[in-house]
């Protein structure tokens, strides 16, 4: 479609620019691109500039309206060279031509006349040789971008070389200024970027032209054009792009005559039969690299399986190579990806899954279905690598998801594989409908297996998949189904649906759903275990509670278990140091001298829950809570350790990870709490990593697996989650008005190893259980302007490196027990890197690198007074 389609009814009627005739303007122009960080100056930017002369004369009027132009304009005396001052060693311009620069083709191109039709202030249609190269009549249109201009005041949607954007003028004496919404500009060349906002990219633009206006015509019109990126959790990593363009007026000369025609076709066609009607908005430049995948897959590949070994993944170099891998994943075809898998060792390959799966091509997605045999029951782990990896992707589509159901269709080796395959999908269907396509067939088909799939099984395991599977969807349609499972016989089924609902938005928590969970935990219909009853007491306190729900609670201690007891008051105190939501109608309800007293807020016990700061900075804040709940027998019930980032209102879980114990007072000869009588041994742990639930890991179950494992526990814990993880992912292509074109690609990577373990020593009646958390974390941001003549950009960076361990001791020799809790982190490095560069194709290139490095202490994270003390008597004990 040509241009002239775009102009706006509300603009046509508004008068732009006349030309006389036999007039010849000579005009000086300039554009030029800088690339830098946010705060940096235009002297340490990269960049260069582009200048020349402009001829530019009337060709042909409309004898019916005099703001119906045909305009010729033609380059001349073009220049390329740096913006900022720089000595001739780093100067990859010196010595240089412009011939050599663009070769003589290109220059030859850019030189040749080109016309566009003026009407009113708006360009109809943009003239010139179709087999030009694409970067110039970019160039071109930029040019022409700065005669478009309407001498009065108003809103409008034209058409330029940005694309279709909306448009405000504001004329004053002779002077007009044109400020451009950029985020309403629509283009052919689109990105995509991550769901998650805390670990997004956000960014700020403007765009505004002065043109001064003398005798009707533009005298001249300048240019600032302005991009700033910055990664969400940490702002200072961002990039700044800054556009300018000028035109000058310098001479009005004697010019040529002005054509006679009918119309700008017949003129056109009369003048020169080669220039065609080629659009305003920009073309898309193609890529001038050649056989890089196939380079890099020969070469570097080896280098890159030695950052993936299992060695390597607590060090940032392991996402590094991830993120690098990613990027020429992207630009290779589905043998080349496949070519890649079977080259990998054997143990690197698991990682190498990570790097391809979340590449998410459809080459990729293509190698990976054909290299995966999901009928294997050996090949566990690389088939739940690419199940994980489909759950973070960044930006899943519907094809992506039918290849799940058609997995979870087919024949499974696995059944652990058959539960991730469905949990999985329910976190992929989540991120489908966040983006507008919950009405797609595939998405549609997947709501409705896991919608039906609870009532229509009779396995325990089974259930639990399925609600594990609406868990991550957080359909709405899940939450009455999530409230008749919470009151269901079976405590996993409860627990589930409890914590399913918590992660809800309050809005969707209906009157009735309310009704349900508090029958749960004030056990109105039946006896519940302590942890189920916990589960339900977080919902009421999350969920906008009354003043009657919270009184209730209130009274409800005292009269619960002792252990529950201790919780629901450490529950209590936490809300009211953390100042949570429900910490107003908390304090109200403690008025009443019945609800509080010293009767109830001085019951004994070791269970506990706590809530403080990881990190606070100007960008993002990282909180931590640990909630721990025992048996009356001193025996661990419950552990919950939650991680939660905030930044700019959005919030993120970062982290759960869940021990649950049942059924071991029989080791000790204790008596199991009041409807905890008939539970079966039982110990697992569960994970939800940013967001997405993973398949709960068991440790033992029965009686008899208890006992074979007590005998020959190593003390060494299990592994939960070990990966490669694509946290930031964005991609955004950047049109400027000049005609030049930035891409943008911010992206991070996380490597990390979560594991937990749970020992029992009935020889000194003390248990331990364990949560370790290692990871390795870089996020970079590129940043380029890749004309086919001359290359320029910016890479700015942070990565880290951390461990954190969560580890509880209990003695249970005496009552009340005794229980240490430690939360340590370990010292950690933390580095920023900035490079500017510029390049030709020649090789000549400028590099700027600049680089900081801390070590950040580390520490032991402060939980409440009588933890401590209880840490003190433990280790004094133990000495």
């Amino acid at each position: 479609m040509t241009s002239s389609l775009s102009a706006s009814t509300r603009g046509a009627g508004a008068a732009g620019p006349r030309l006389n005739n036999e007039r010849l303007y000579k005009f000086s122009y300039t554009t030029e691109v800088l690339v830098d960080r946010a705060k940096g100056s235009k002297d340490g930017s990269a960049g260069y500039r582009i200048s020349s002369d402009v001829d530019v004369n009337l060709v042909w009027r409309d004898p019916s309206s005099k703001d119906d132009q045909l305009i010729q304009l033609v380059i001349s005396n073009v220049k390329i060279e740096n913006v900022a001052p720089r000595s001739a060693k780093k100067n990859i311009f010196q010595g240089a031509t412009t011939q050599s620069l663009l070769g003589e083709k290109k220059l030859a191109a850019l030189e040749r006349p080109f016309m566009v039709h003026l009407k009113n202030g708006k360009v109809s249609s943009f003239y010139c040789y179709k087999a030009e190269p694409a970067s110039i009549k970019n160039l071109k249109r930029g040019v022409a971008s700065l005669l478009q201009v309407q001498s009065r005041s108003g809103k409008v949607i034209e058409n330029d070389v940005s694309g279709r954007c909306t448009v405000e003028y504001k004329a004053a004496q002779g002077q007009v200024t044109r400020t451009k919404a950029l985020e309403t500009c629509k283009t052919a060349e689109t990105g995509f970027t991550t769901y998650i906002q805390v670990l997004g990219v956000s960014g700020e633009s403007s765009s505004v032209t002065v043109f001064i206006l003398e005798d009707g015509f533009i005298k001249s019109a300048i240019a600032k054009e302005t991009h700033i990126l910055a990664v969400n959790a940490r702002r200072t990593t961002a990039a700044k792009i800054v556009s300018r363009q000028s035109l000058t007026l310098v001479a009005n000369e004697t010019g040529p005559f002005e054509a006679a025609g009918k119309n700008v076709a017949s003129v056109v066609k009369s003048l020169d039969e080669k220039l065609f009607a080629v659009g305003v908005t920009a073309e898309k430049v193609k890529s001038q690299c050649k056989g890089y995948i196939t380079i890099f897959l020969s070469f570097p590949l080896l280098s890159v399986q030695k950052q993936f070994e299992p060695d390597s993944l607590s060090k940032a170099i392991a996402p590094r190579s991830f993120l690098a891998l990613i990027q020429s994943i992207r630009k290779a075809s589905k043998d080349e990806i496949l070519q890649v898998l079977k080259s990998s060792s054997k143990t690197a390959l698991p990682q190498v899954v990570d790097a391809v799966t979340s590449s998410q091509t459809p080459a990729s997605l293509d190698a990976m279905l054909q290299f995966l045999n999901f009928a294997d029951p050996k090949g566990l782990v690389l088939q739940e690598r690419f199940l994980y990896a489909c759950g973070f992707a960044s930006h899943p589509n519907e094809r992506m998801l039918q290849a799940l159901v058609d997995i979870s269709k087919g024949k499974i080796g696995s059944k652990d594989i058959k539960e991730s395959v469905v949990i999985i999908m329910g976190a992929v269907v989540h991120k489908l409908c966040q983006k507008g396509g919950c009405e797609l067939p595939t998405v549609v088909e997947v709501k409705k297996m896991i919608l039906e799939g609870p009532d229509n099984t009779q396995v325990e395991s089974d259930v639990q998949m399925y609600l594990l599977a609406l868990k991550n969807s957080l359909l709405p349609e899940a939450i009455p189904l999530f409230s008749k499972y919470a009151e269901s016989e079976v405590g996993a089924y409860c627990t589930v649906s409890l914590t399913a609902l918590q992660r809800y938005d309050v809005a969707l928590i209906t009157d009735e759903v309310k009704q349900t969970v508090n029958r749960v935990y004030h056990q109105n219909r039946r006896v519940y275990e302590k942890n189920v009853r916990a589960a339900a007491a977080d919902v009421v306190f999350s969920s906008n509670p009354s003043y009657m729900e919270v009184k209730n609670v209130l009274l409800s201690i005292g009269n619960l278990p002792k252990e529950l007891n201790k919780y629901m008051l450490s529950k209590v105190k936490d809300i009211l140091h953390f100042e949570m939501p429900a910490s107003k109608i908390l304090r109200q309800a403690m008025k009443d001298m019945i609800s509080h007293n010293y009767d109830r807020f001085s019951k004994v016990g070791s269970s506990s829950a706590f809530s403080g700061f990881m990190a606070r900075t100007a960008d993002a804040t990282t909180t931590y809570s640990l909630d721990i709940l025992y048996s009356g027998s001193g025996v661990l019930r419950r552990s919950n350790m939650n991680i939660y980032g905030a930044s700019n209102g959005a919030l993120l879980h970062g982290l759960q990870v869940a021990i649950e114990a049942q059924g071991m007072e029989s080791l000790i000869a204790a008596k199991p709490d009041e409807g905890e009588e008939d539970l079966e041994s039982f110990a697992g742990m569960s994970a939800l990593l940013f967001d997405v639930q993973l398949r709960p890991v068991t440790f033992f179950k029965g009686y008899s697996d208890l006992m074979s494992k007590m005998f020959s526990m190593s003390g060494e814990p299990m592994n939960v989650v070990k990966g490669l993880i694509l946290l930031t992912d964005h991609s955004q292509v950047i049109q400027l008005q000049s005609g030049l074109k930035a891409n943008a690609e911010f992206q991070g990577g996380l490597a990390i190893d979560i594991s937990g373990g749970m020992e029992v020593s009935l020889w000194y009646r003390e248990s331990k259980t364990s949560v370790n958390n290692k990871g390795a974390m870089v996020v970079t941001g590129n940043v380029t302007v890749d004309m086919d003549f001359v290359r320029t950009g910016m890479e700015v960076s942070f990565e880290t490196e951390a461990s954190l361990d969560f580890i509880t001791t209990v003695q249970f020799s005496e009552y009340p027990f005794l229980v240490c809790m430690q939360m340590d982190k370990t010292t950690f490095p933390f580095s920023e890197f900035l490079t500017k560069y510029e390049s030709l194709p020649s090789g000549k290139s400028y590099v700027s690198r600049r680089g900081h490095k801390q070590l950040l202490p580390g520490s032991e994270f402060p939980l409440h007074q009588e933890n401590s003390n209880m840490c003190k008597r433990v280790f004094d004990s133990d000495w």
